[in-house]
């Protein structure tokens, strides 16, 4: 399932993402720090939903209570949940 999640308090402004099943597939940020958030896309392509909870729920970024990571988190529970309640 394909899903936009527009972020809140980061400089991304929205991730898109798919969910099949509980594993995540092509992560795209936009905007933000272009470096970093086509790395991060590469490095959980292929997680659960609960392994990038584990490593990415939480991260903050300077003085903001969150960050792209934390975001990205968030939009694959988010995606996950939305999923289960189509099927």
């Amino acid at each position: 399932m394909e899903y936009h999640y527009k972020t809140q308090n980061t400089c991304s402004t929205n991730i898109k993402l798919d969910i099949e099943g509980n594993i995540s597939r092509n992560i795209e940020f936009t905007g933000g720090c272009n470096g970093n958030l086509k790395a991060i896309p590469r490095l959980v392509d292929g997680w659960t939903v609960e392994q990038i909870e584990e490593k990415c729920k939480g991260i903050t970024c300077g003085r903001r209570p969150t960050s792209c990571a934390d975001q990205l988190a968030r939009a694959a529970r988010k995606t996950y949940e939305v999923q289960q309640k189509t099927c």
